[in-house]
């Protein structure tokens, strides 16, 4: 009799410990006060989004989200656009947050055996293997000379941005007429071309600089995405939907969306006198439209993403926990730290100056005296074109995703401001 007894016992026991179990849903919503922030923090960022917003200068309106400790504690859309207003489950064009979608993808490939991050990018891809580097350039006519690499692009130049390519687009004078030659002001999509076909072309395209010389912004996850392809056999947004969304439950993040999709796409707005307008009113449509624009069979590996602010969280929350399903300890260490002293010897064209470092595709805050962010050292972020920001502070087991949808966005100081207020309110 007691035998049966503690049998049922035990079994009672471990239904309610099961039980228990299953309520621990991954980033289910928590109490911000629970998780560890100050009274009032909650109704103080509301506080001042809903300022900015109301302001018509600084932001049109958007979705912001904060998870600590594996829950969300902060999870908002602000703001009206065309009479509508924003959701949480609003689709935005996250731009080159698209880029730490690629360098974790990279970094599985690495993890696998397949990829070294030192190997020349010409093993992978030929067109690269006879690189040359802008010389000489004649203004009044937009000639050129060049003279070779005197070492090869690298897997791990490209990831740090000190390959040479850089971004026509961003650099007026020479850089952007010589790119305008190649017809190479691509970004998000063309109508066209093939991934392979866009990065092979961006192969002739003399470099800004010897490979390794300096921190140069530019379409290097793109010719990643490509490595990606060549080494899975599969098509980017095929690799990335079966290794990364697929296994983190980013049900809403496709290069092209589906037409289902479409009406949940933010629009991208621009200020105009004092308030933001809809570009699509502007002409803008052909800037703007390419996430409805598919099936196309380029995948800007740098830049073609749109997502949620759910699901990129669910992305990045993997990493701040250690990887989890996406990537090993050993390659989580490489791919967050410093690598800018292995690749050029100062920071003097660093955009970020001294105060910062650079991982493998993310901006690097270390404990320098000469820090001013309030984020804790390790914390490591980026954002992209259409003021989308994201970053991840594993000292405090936190991330966040700030989506808005600006072309030409003017106010940074609405973000450090931001920042300031989430370290403050941490308790």
């Amino acid at each position: 009799m007691k035998h049966h007894i503690l049998s049922l016992f035990l079994a009672v026991v471990l239904i309610g410990c099961q039980s228990s179990e299953e309520k621990k849903v991954w980033l289910s919503e928590a109490n911000p006060v629970e998780a560890g922030f100050v009274n009032g923090f909650e109704q103080s960022m509301d506080t001042y989004i809903q300022q900015a917003v109301d302001d018509h200068i600084i932001i049109p309106g958007g979705t912001f989200m904060i998870a600590k400790n594996g829950n969300i504690v902060y999870n908002k859309s602000f703001g009206t656009v065309d009479g509508e207003p924003y959701v949480n489950d609003d689709i935005y064009r996250i731009a080159s947050m698209t880029k730490a979608v690629t360098c974790v993808a990279m970094m599985q490939l690495v993890e696998q055996g397949k990829v070294n991050l030192d190997d020349p990018v010409y093993e992978y891809i030929p067109a690269y293997r006879n690189q040359v580097v802008l010389d000489e350039f004649n203004a009044a006519d937009s000639t050129y000379t060049t003279v070779p690499v005197d070492r090869p692009v690298t897997i791990r130049h490209l990831m740090t941005h000190t390959s040479g390519i850089v971004y026509g687009s961003f650099n007026p004078g020479k850089l952007m007429a010589v790119y305008e030659q190649f017809d190479m002001n691509v970004g998000f999509s063309h109508p066209e071309w093939t991934t392979e076909e866009w990065i092979d072309r961006l192969a002739e395209v003399p470099l800004a600089h010897q490979p390794g010389d300096r921190f140069s912004y530019g379409l290097n996850m793109d010719v990643m995405g490509r490595i990606i392809e060549v080494v899975s056999g599969q098509k980017l947004n095929a690799y990335f939907k079966e290794h990364i969304f697929d296994v983190v439950g980013m049900k809403d993040t496709r290069f092209y969306l589906a037409e289902s999709q479409f009406d949940r796409l933010t629009p991208v707005m621009m200020k105009a006198d004092s308030t933001y307008i809809n570009t699509d009113t502007m002409g803008f449509d052909a800037f703007t439209n390419y996430p409805k624009e598919g099936p196309r069979d380029l995948f800007a590996g740098g830049a073609g993403l749109s997502s949620t602010a759910m699901d990129y969280t669910r992305f990045i929350e993997t990493l701040v926990e250690g990887g989890g399903q996406l990537l090993g300890e050993e390659a989580m260490n490489e791919m967050t730290k410093d690598q800018l002293p292995k690749i050029i010897n100062d920071y003097e064209n660093y955009p970020k100056g001294s105060d910062g470092g650079f991982a493998l595709g993310f901006q690097l805050y270390q404990d320098k005296p000469t820090k001013v962010s309030p984020k804790s050292p390790g914390t490591y972020e980026w954002g992209g074109y259409f003021n989308t920001k994201f970053f991840i502070d594993p000292a405090e087991q936190m991330v966040f995703v700030g989506m808005t949808q600006v072309n030409g966005f003017q106010h940074p100081e609405f973000w450090n401001e931001m920042y300031e207020l989430i370290y403050q309110g941490i308790n």
